[in-house]
């Protein structure tokens, strides 16, 4: 199996008109991004998962692995509001062939940090393939405490437990997590690129963007590892600035903008998003986006002209 680390986008899912999954959009999205330059590719909450029938979730993963075809590592969404439903889409995937699984904790009720723990050791066990234990509470469920990882840790070891934490303040955190695992804890920055730099240098082994500003993303991670801050920076500032307006909205803000970009650039066929949607994206917020992806072609021009 191939490392898991690195740029490891978030797929997202194409709808047609008739709000069915547009799997011809979904391979170009997917070929796409392997073209960019990343290192694997998985299924979490921008993929809309929880607007997905558990068919749909699993037709994902299944397809999921087939368009990647071996090329990259995949990661598949195991979260669930039962720890049965969490275990059977964690062996699913790994039937299906992917190389690890991701989940939230459930979302519809307040867990003890015994049951958040419970929950996770159960997916752990159920498979063999690594498990990304993931707090979205940044925008949906609970902030998952530091004792929660570490025990992990402890009972599976790092090779088997993963992190990709969300909660605010999110640079402190990860250095928290980090400290308290002596440097073992394998972590990935969720923020959507916004926390990347300050992120890479507390000690991160990869992030987990959206697909819409992905060449950006690969190329601020590249210039990283050669240790070229000022490359990095570049590119990184337009990517900001796109990522805070995707956050004024909260999974929504980001689904918007998401498809509107992967639409624009014609790797959907649609921007559609499965309903009900609490924002819409308004034409000046759009008229911004259009403007700030300039910029940031603009610097990856530069950049590859340099």
């Amino acid at each position: 199996m191939n490392k898991i680390e690195g740029v490891l986008p978030i797929v997202h899912t194409p709808f047609d008109e008739q709000d069915e999954i547009d799997w011809d959009s979904f391979q170009r999205q997917v070929d796409w991004a392997l073209e960019c330059g990343i290192q694997g590719c998985a299924i979490g909450m921008v993929s809309e998962v929880l607007r997905l029938t558990s068919t749909e979730r699993r037709q994902l993963t299944e397809n999921l692995v087939s368009a990647v075809a071996g090329r990259v590592v995949t990661i598949a969404s195991a979260g669930a509001e039962t720890t049965q439903q969490a275990i059977e889409y964690a062996c699913h995937a790994q039937q299906a062939g992917c190389d690890a699984v991701m989940a939230i904790p459930p979302v519809s009720s307040g867990l003890s940090d015994q049951e958040v723990l419970e929950y996770f050791r159960q997916i752990a066990t159920a498979v063999e393939i690594p498990v990304i234990v993931q707090d979205a509470s940044s925008y949906v469920g609970q902030e998952i405490d530091l004792s929660v990882y570490t025990r992990l840790i402890d009972e599976f070891g790092a090779e088997r437990i993963y992190f990709k934490p969300e909660s605010s303040p999110l640079g402190p955190n990860l250095s928290r997590l980090r400290d308290a695992t002596q440097g073992q804890a394998r972590v990935f920055e969720g923020s959507g690129g916004i926390s990347l730099m300050d992120s890479y240098q507390r000690g991160i082994c990869g992030t987990m963007p959206g697909m819409e500003f992905l060449e950006g993303l690969v190329a601020i991670w590249q210039a990283l590892e050669r240790d070229d801050r000022p490359a990095a920076y570049q590119v990184y500032l337009p990517v900001c600035a796109l990522v805070a307006l995707q956050l004024q909205a909260g999974l929504d803000g980001f689904l918007a903008i998401e498809k509107y970009v992967l639409h624009k650039r014609g790797l959907f066929a649609t921007d559609r998003r499965r309903g009900p949607i609490s924002w819409q994206l308004d034409d000046e917020t759009r008229d911004e986006v259009d403007r700030l992806l300039e910029l940031l072609e603009a610097a990856l021009r530069a950049q590859n002209q340099g």
